[in-house]
């Protein structure tokens, strides 16, 4: 409440009321106050509560007039930055109760944002404990919960926890009773995977050094240090984690494979486990496949529409082989798993033979590679050719006897669809070629090839246009023969962690095999050649597609410079199986 003094007499200014100021922003309107008024004498709840709940007002509304009520700051946590320092002040369950969180320091007050600006109590306890002035700034809810989520990071509690120490043991069975769910060990190794989750990662590494446990989780294709831990604690965790997925305790030298699942919220994360041993202690690392966050949908993979109408014609070929080509982590299996998805299940026999199984899908029946049990990918491929099958997925040609069995697979009448390692297109090509027992069947088979790259995404709560490089401007000039668009970049902010970016899309390089390609291959042809048909025949490079999505602000000029580089392939001998990527 203010005061104004006029000619001597001090008179009040009453502050407006919250329902007032909602009708004069036009977030809700007259008849609609007066229907919440009516409603609030009978629940006794809060006014904006009660409009929020009925669906009148939007939360963000609603802190907007809060904000204007009070004259409290309004922040927008997506693009502020949580200070550390004043994260430190106050407790993980003391903002969890509150829905609050301290923004930041400026000289003694401590910034602190709030669903409930007018909590006087609440307020007044935080001045006793942090022993600052408390600055009041308001947020939506939902938003101070996210940063909540974001922000208060689970090391200390983790730190803690292995610091209690696990009392030795001698025998499986001992370490099975000491590593349970309910152990220190155990609690700090769910709550490494749930901020992993939480975070969007994709993979943990848990790596033994001289004097420490560095803990890093890849997010967006990029290794980030998240935690380093005792040294100690090393061994307990890769106990408990063998232990979940069903590994050898006993043996530590060789390497092992294991999964299990985690279960978080109502979902359940499969998670695959993989040991080596290193000088300072087994090393592992954790995948995490996250069936939420896989996408489905061809075009959100970052297909243009011209390579997407390209590749969906691919797909529609009754018979053939696609093969998706590029290097570890270019994103080939969400490719191919997506791809079959889009395929008719309820018409087709679609089965797919992996190594791992990394989704599971319904109505269609996924084989797992066991080299125990006898299972390849070539006996695998021969024995779903005796399931009648329409579609065959095979996950990776790695050597001559699958890429034959492949091949005459494709003769026989199915659409076979799979992924080599190679660095673009017309590398696929001249690889299978030389893989293949009789080169001469390969190229009548063959109905196109995809290769590809990730490269992240700009972070849309922060992207902003900036001053690009020489050397940036040369590569855009000389790839796209234009000068250049505006150059975006993220700036950072809570959304994306302060990367800059949040998310991948893929670059990709279509290229439907026709007539004139096929005799190419077939006369033994050099790779310029048949690159140079390919592009006579509308095929866009993997850098120019690059280039495009810097110039629609998809991702930046880093990015794809950094992931998309140009190769030449010396194939004069290709024949031979000598083809080399000259970068």
């Amino acid at each position: 409440m203010k005061r104004q003094e006029s000619k001597g007499v001090i008179t009040k200014i009453q502050r407006k009321s919250l329902g007032e100021i909602l009708v004069e922003q036009r977030f809700i309107t007259a008849e609609q106050l007066e229907e919440a008024l009516q409603l609030q004498q009978i629940q006794k709840g809060r006014l904006g509560n009660i409009l929020v709940t009925r669906g009148l007002l939007k939360a963000e509304e609603l802190a907007q007039a809060i904000s204007i009520q009070l004259n409290f700051p309004l922040i927008d946590l997506k693009r502020h930055m949580v200070h550390p320092d004043a994260l430190r002040l106050i407790p993980e369950d003391i903002a969890r109760k509150h829905t609050l969180i301290p923004l930041d320091v400026i000289g003694d007050s401590l910034v602190v944002v709030m669903a409930d600006p007018e909590d006087i109590q609440t307020i007044e306890d935080l001045k006793v404990q942090t022993e600052m002035r408390i600055e009041v700034a308001v947020g939506v809810p939902a938003d101070i919960e996210w940063a909540i989520d974001l922000n208060y990071r689970s090391g200390e509690k983790i730190e803690r926890q292995v610091s209690k120490s696990v009392p030795a043991f001698i025998g499986d069975a001992e370490v099975k009773s000491e590593l349970n769910a309910t152990t220190p060990i155990a609690e700090s190794l769910d709550l490494l995977i749930e901020q992993a989750i939480r975070d969007r990662a994709s993979d943990i590494h848990f790596e033994p050094q001289e004097n420490r446990l560095r803990v890093r989780y890849r997010i967006d294709g990029i290794l980030h240090d998240i935690h380093s831990l005792p040294l100690n604690a090393n061994e307990e965790l890769v106990s408990r984690l063998k232990i979940l997925a069903k590994m050898d305790i006993a043996q530590q030298k060789s390497p092992q494979d294991g999964q299990f699942t985690f279960r978080t919220g109502d979902r359940d994360i499969d998670v695959r486990v993989a040991t080596t041993d290193t000088v300072y202690g087994e090393r592992v690392t954790l995948r995490i496949l996250d069936k939420f966050q896989f996408i489905f949908n061809l075009p959100e993979l970052g297909f243009q529409p011209y390579a997407l109408e390209k590749y969906q014609a691919m797909l529609n070929c009754p018979f053939g082989m696609i093969v998706v080509g590029g290097p570890t982590g270019s994103g080939k299996t969400t490719t191919l798993y997506t791809s079959i998805t889009q395929l008719d299940n309820k018409e087709r026999n679609i089965l797919t033979i992996e190594d791992p199984v990394e989704y599971r899908f319904t109505d269609i029946s996924q084989t797992q590679v066991n080299a125990k049990a006898g299972i390849t990918f070539v006996s695998g491929l021969r024995a779903m050719m005796r399931q009648d099958p329409d579609v065959i997925l095979l996950g990776e040609i790695r050597d001559r006897e699958t890429a034959t069995t492949a091949v005459q697979a494709a003769i026989t009448g199915h659409l076979v669809l799979s992924s080599v390692h190679a660095n673009d297109a017309i590398s696929v090509l001249l690889r299978l070629i030389n893989m293949c027992d009789e080169p001469s069947l390969f190229p009548p088979t063959l109905v196109g090839v995809v290769a590809q790259r990730m490269v992240r995404r700009i972070c849309t709560g922060c992207r902003t246009t900036y001053q690009p490089s020489g050397a940036e401007l040369t590569a855009y000039e000389e790839e796209m023969e234009q000068p250049p668009p505006v150059f975006y970049k993220g700036a950072g902010c809570n959304l994306c962690a302060h990367t800059g970016y949040r998310g991948r899309t893929g670059i990709f390089e279509v290229l439907p095999v026709s007539d004139e390609s096929r005799a190419m291959l077939l006369d033994n042809a050099s790779a310029s050649d048949i690159r140079r048909q390919a592009i006579k025949e509308g095929m866009v490079s993997m850098r120019h597609d690059g280039m495009l999505k810097v110039a629609q602000g998809i991702t930046s000029m880093s990015e794809v410079l950094r992931s998309v580089y140009s190769v030449s392939v010396d194939t004069r001998n290709h024949s031979k199986g000598n083809y080399g990527i000259l970068v």
